[in-house]
């Protein structure tokens, strides 16, 4: 999901703060040997059949998977986004990393391993758009607020929930494990309009 304004609002509360997303003393996640720099995967554009299979579960949680989590963030980062799933690196897993601040404060990053909505209350209509759907913006209806549980980078479960861009944010990001995109919840007129202006792309050399 890509970055948007630094005035829009974000909000947090977790239940049983995951250790080795904070990172604070006696946190218990794999540890990312040091090395050199991060990896930073070029994002899979729409069109990509993985984009829209739903990905599998994760039952290993090793140093591989810290280390595919750090190179998430980087390549979210470089790619100047808030949120980034895993099928959008090319890899079916379901992980994905959000940090609503894009770098800025390094408490506000979150991975998210296995996640699924468990509570969602209110909506909210507003422009998103999609780092595998590059130039395009539409606007979707999400929830105000919703409560996620997942696992952390070392299996343990915890339910952390958010509000706004947040809420927003892990929608679309699990949508993406999910094998949907943001612009299937457009009208059907502008998702076809932006599949048609894509597919003239494509053949332009231009996606």
């Amino acid at each position: 999901m890509p970055n948007k304004s630094p005035n829009s609002k974000s909000t947090t509360t977790v239940s049983e703060p995951p250790a080795d997303q904070q990172t604070p003393p006696g946190a218990t996640a794999p540890e990312v040997p040091p090395g050199p720099p991060r990896k930073i995967y070029n994002i899979v554009k729409y069109g990509e059949p993985i984009l829209e299979k739903p990905s599998k579960t994760i039952t290993n949680f090793d140093v591989e998977l810290a280390d595919l989590a750090e190179d998430m963030f980087a390549s979210m980062y470089a790619a100047q986004g808030v949120g980034l799933a895993a099928p959008q690196i090319g890899k079916g897993l379901r992980i994905a990393v959000v940090d609503v601040t894009a770098g800025k404060n390094p408490e506000a990053k979150i991975v998210l391993i296995n996640p699924e909505i468990i509570h969602a209350e209110g909506e909210k209509r507003e422009e998103e758009g999609c780092l595998s759907i590059p130039g395009f913006r539409g606007y979707v209806v999400r929830p105000l607020f919703v409560t996620v549980r997942a696992q952390t980078l070392s299996g343990e479960p915890f339910e952390i929930r958010g509000e706004d861009l947040l809420a927003r944010a892990f929608c679309h990001e699990i949508d993406h494990l999910n094998g949907v995109l943001f612009i299937q919840h457009l009208s059907m007129l502008k998702r076809d309009l932006i599949r048609r202006k894509i597919k003239k792309m494509r053949k332009q050399g231009e996606w």
